[in-house]
């Protein structure tokens, strides 16, 4: 099984909660939209996996519940 590289994949984040400008600055370079039913979408491209993961890391340290993730 041979193993793609990711490069520059588009990325859509899906988590529950809105974030306060201050801490919207962890994810800068993503473009956000915070939804009417709580939720908070994150997209743009993420260069490999260890910026994808960097990502849910911060999601996770803000103690926010992961909802989706998909690649485009």
């Amino acid at each position: 099984m041979s193993v793609r590289p990711l490069t520059s994949q588009v990325y859509e984040i899906q988590f529950t909660g809105h974030l306060d400008p201050s801490r919207a600055q962890a994810f800068e370079g993503l473009e956000m939209s915070q939804e009417p039913d709580g939720d908070t979408v994150l997209r743009g491209p993420l260069t490999d996996q260890p910026a994808l993961h960097g990502v849910l890391d911060r999601i996770r340290d803000l103690g926010l519940p992961l909802v989706s993730v998909k690649r485009s």
